[in-house]
């Protein structure tokens, strides 16, 4: 099984969506971890009500620091479009997948950005099936 690593600056919001859609469309293919350069300690309330209109319980995730993930090396180190480079995260492939924050949008347009880090999620279940 391979295991793919989704960061972001705070691991609150986009990795953590990724997270969680890796952990209901990549059962089997691949294990899928979270986290940021700069941890906010918190999960966004948004991605967490956002995530719950899919009934996935986001509140049970906690935001990490790079430290605090398996230190292995990772099949996939796929970044949200914030930046981050991980230099420190080993890993075999690296992606940005440039995917706005949408930590300051309304509800909308946050369901946007979520449904768009599904695609993403589902485009990679493919790819690694």
């Amino acid at each position: 099984m391979k295991n793919v690593l989704f960061v972001c600056v705070e691991n609150s919001c986009r990795s953590q969506m990724a997270e969680a859609f890796g952990k209901i469309h990549g059962q089997g293919i691949f294990e899928s971890h979270s986290s940021g350069s700069k941890p906010s300690g918190i999960v966004n309330p948004k991605a967490i009500k956002a995530m719950a209109d899919l009934d996935y319980d986001l509140s049970a995730h906690g935001s990490k620091s790079l430290d605090e993930i398996p230190q292995i090396e990772y099949d996939y180190a796929i970044t949200m479009g914030c930046g981050d480079e991980c230099p420190n995260v080993i890993a075999k492939n690296r992606t940005d997948w440039a995917i706005p924050d949408p930590k300051h949008l309304d509800a909308a347009e946050f369901n946007k950005v979520r449904d768009i880090i599904e695609g993403k999620v589902l485009e990679l279940v493919k790819e690694l099936s």
